[in-house]
């Protein structure tokens, strides 16, 4: 996949372009559908597949706060569309210039005559430009003039989880609500958070018999607080392992910390970058009167966890 960051990078339009234009926050199965149905629509017109994002998220420059967490941040989207095998990848800076733009210039001035647009693939609910003033009607009513074609998706729904489309609103309450193995079935893939393992309390190892890789997180969107079940990506191989959010409530120091005891491993990983697949939820933070018992419990949890990770 080439990427290409701002659109005065595109020296000359693409061939046959067919290209689809949003967020893609999560890039979650409804995203992915519309990247396999742009890759169709470019092969069937032995073209270019296309996708346009915007850095940072527009809601982020245009709410006054700064809109909500995202799932994934720019590095980790840019990956997961590669994996889809879109040929070119736009990522252009949004500010409130950009926000200014029109519809009709966004569609005949950027898409057109610079990206070469010849069919846009895009959700029932799309709206671009100034004030939202684009829709589908809108790109239809043009698609004569400048010779292009407009494909309206459908909604992907996902059984036995709810009715309804898959929204990035949604995969947020659930990953909030710690429900990580049903924001699976809306990801396709596991949440995943991503880190560097800093200097901690030392007490997992030393108090615990446990050692922790203690993360300081680059993804704004966090679990709900308690005990997961994880798989841990690191020094180019996969572990098994046990993650602890929240605030330690037995040493009752009230520090909010991110760490994972990864399941028989033997290492130094200070300094290191980590992600943390999130498999299945454990149990609540609980406070024990010893550390003792907060030591048995540990053993409960890597139990379970190696049962849940076995599967």
């Amino acid at each position: 996949m080439k990427l290409i960051n701002g659109l005065e990078n595109i020296h000359e339009p693409f061939k046959n372009t067919a290209i689809t234009i949003g967020n893609f926050d999560g890039v979650h199965i409804g995203h992915q559908s519309l990247f396999h149905e742009v890759i169709e629509q470019a092969d069937a017109m032995g073209g270019t597949s296309v996708a346009l994002t915007f850095e940072p998220h527009p809601i982020k420059v245009l709410s006054p706060n700064g809109g909500p967490p995202l799932i994934t941040l720019l590095e980790q989207k840019v990956e997961l569309i590669e994996k889809t095998g879109i040929d070119v990848l736009i990522c252009e800076p949004f500010s409130r210039r950009t926000a200014e733009i029109t519809a009709e210039t966004f569609v005949a001035d950027i898409l057109v005559k610079r990206i070469g647009m010849r069919a846009i693939v895009v959700g029932q609910d799309y709206a671009f430009g100034k004030d939202r003033g684009g829709n589908i009607d809108f790109l239809k009513r043009l698609a004569p003039r400048l010779n292009y074609r407009v494909i309206v998706a459908d909604w992907i729904e996902t059984a036995n989880l709810w009715r309804g489309r898959i929204s990035s609103t949604r995969i947020r309450e659930l990953v909030r609500a710690g429900q990580v193995a049903e924001s699976r079935k809306l990801l396709g893939r596991y949440y995943q958070i991503r880190g560097v393992v800093a200097r901690g309390r030392d007490r997992g190892g030393r108090l615990l018999g446990f050692p922790t890789a203690n993360i300081n997180l680059q993804d704004e969107l966090c679990p709900k607080t308690g005990v997961y079940a994880v798989t841990v990506e690191c020094l180019s191989k996969k572990y098994a392992g046990v993650a602890n959010i929240g605030y330690s409530p037995t040493f009752d120091d009230h520090v909010f910390t991110v760490e994972v005891h990864l399941l028989d491993f033997n290492g130094d990983l200070y300094g290191k970058k980590i992600r943390v697949n999130f498999v299945q939820r454990i149990r609540d933070e609980v406070r024990f009167e010893k550390i003792s018992e907060l030591a048995q419990q540990i053993r409960r949890d890597i139990d379970q966890a190696r049962r849940i990770l076995a599967h």
